[in-house]
């Protein structure tokens, strides 16, 4: 079985690929898979950064072109933001941000899944793509063995709290890495009711929102969340205590911390199954 590991800077950060293919593929052709997943992702960053000043969000933001003058991406994310917001119960909301639309808090799980869904090949049993935390994966690295990711616990960084075996995506969101970035749109004031949020399901991109959307409402955000079809929340509170919605793919509670991994700044970590930790 062979494993491509790469690490690709982009969007502000480091996200890690992991490939794993058939003994007999040539890594040559995998090879090209991995740099279309890269440009994706830089696509995305360039699209929709918000500290680039002549990125097509940051003209949108300031007013210098319209929705339909930017690339056809912008109008799809919007408008996948604004299902998020929906679902959400307004809990995520990039419109109500300091500074007028940003929907970076949907982006980067958008920008990770499209780089997963640029991996798929016959040639492929199983891939990573690990964005900071927020990771999206199918397969496995081997036959009948998923995937598992470890979730950090966010009074220690060092130590995993629990580890899931989701369907498809895993996003961790929280303050203590990053301080106070979450924004709660009912306020407009920096706020997070949890240490952490995390939620599981289908698609990434859904699930970066909502894991924004839990660690601002807090314990309330798991009701949310538990009434749209196929994903389930988990919360750490401050005091340590866990919550989470009955389907929330809970592998183990506690393992102890592997001594070296791929610990994204969100919280979250790729693990092999059967270990309890990341796989690199």
């Amino acid at each position: 079985m062979h494993l491509v590991h790469h690490l690709e800077e982009v969007m502000g950060t480091v996200v890690t690929i992991d490939v794993y293919a058939h003994a007999a593929a040539p890594l040559v052709e995998i090879a090209p898979l991995v740099h279309r997943a890269c440009l994706l992702l830089h696509q995305a960053d360039d699209v929709f950064s918000t500290w680039k000043p002549d990125s097509p969000m940051s003209r949108l933001r300031r007013g210098e072109i319209t929705c339909a003058q930017a690339p056809p991406e912008v109008a799809e994310v919007l408008e996948l933001c604004a299902t998020a917001r929906d679902l959400s119960g307004g809990w995520f909301d990039p419109w109500a941000l300091p500074g007028g639309v940003d929907p970076t808090g949907f982006v980067k799980g958008w920008a990770a899944q499209r780089a997963l869904d640029a991996l798929v090949s016959p040639l492929v049993t199983g891939a990573i793509v690990n964005a900071a935390g927020d990771i999206a994966g199918f397969g496995g690295p081997g036959r009948s063995r998923p995937f598992r990711f470890g979730i950090v616990d966010p009074a220690a960084p060092g130590d995993l709290i629990c580890v899931v075996e989701p369907p498809a995506a895993l996003a961790t969101s929280g303050t203590y890495e990053r301080g106070a970035h979450l924004i709660d749109p009912r306020s407009g004031r920096p706020m997070a009711r949890v240490a952490s949020a995390s939620v599981t399901g289908p698609d990434l991109g859904l699930a970066d929102a909502l894991a924004t959307a839990v660690a601002v409402a807090g314990g309330d955000g798991l009701g949310v969340v538990e009434a749209v079809d196929g994903f389930e929340a988990m919360t750490v509170d401050f005091d340590g205590s866990m919550h989470w919605t009955p389907g929330f793919p809970m592998a183990a509670i506690g393992e102890a911390a592997p001594s070296a991994g791929g610990q994204g700044p969100d919280g979250s970590r790729s693990a092999l199954p059967g270990s309890p930790g990341p796989n690199r």
